[in-house]
């Protein structure tokens, strides 16, 4: 990518970079992007595409942490499962300027957020299982969290508008990739299987 292109215009970057690109395959992963994360918000414990990928973030999180304290190692978690689907967006567009793939890492955080707000609506019941690689097993974070911000009264409060965040990250990127694919379809250059 030239330093010239880097002063164009964001549309007209977006415009330069669908051009030629086949939307056929896009509007099939997208599909499938946006089914599963249309699940984690129907089901936010079910199974689904990202799940796998966001505890994994999450446990690490908790690892990657904890140089800053107690407070900051439980926090870090959630914070990190966050962080890496905006990371991946972040990195596709800087070093790629690969639009369509900031798109889809915004389906990814939808889901995520999806994923936290049960967790957090769980913090004064603390009724969910669990799961800690830690050998003195698995503590509350959110319990904790809301107890030390004295906001253990308001969880399910706050996990409605995580979840309403997470539905409006996913519209948001929907329609973001959705105006990517239109842009493709009217592409002059023949599309290219890229």
């Amino acid at each position: 990518m030239s330093e010239d292109s880097d002063q164009l215009p964001l549309g007209q970057r977006m415009d330069d970079w669908c051009e030629g690109r086949a939307w056929h395959w896009r509007a099939l992963v997208l599909t499938l992007f946006v089914w599963q994360a249309v699940r984690c918000l129907q089901d936010p414990m079910g199974p689904n595409l990202f799940a796998g990928i966001n505890f994994g973030a999450h446990e690490f999180g908790h690892l990657f942490f904890s140089f800053g304290g107690e407070w900051l190692t439980v926090a870090g978690g959630s914070l990190m499962q966050l962080l890496v689907p905006i990371g991946a967006a972040a990195a596709l567009a800087v070093t790629a300027q690969d639009w369509f793939g900031v798109a889809a890492c915004g389906t990814w955080l939808a889901s995520s957020f999806a994923n936290l707000a049960p967790y957090i609506a769980d913090a004064r019941a603390q009724d969910l299982d669990l799961v800690s690689f830690s050998e003195d097993g698995a503590g509350h974070d959110w319990h904790y969290l809301l107890a030390h911000a004295g906001r253990l009264k308001q969880d399910t409060a706050i996990a409605r508008s995580v979840t309403f965040v997470s539905a409006l990250v996913l519209v948001m990127s929907v329609l973001f990739a959705l105006s990517l694919l239109l842009r493709m379809v009217r592409s002059k250059k023949p599309a290219a299987m890229r």
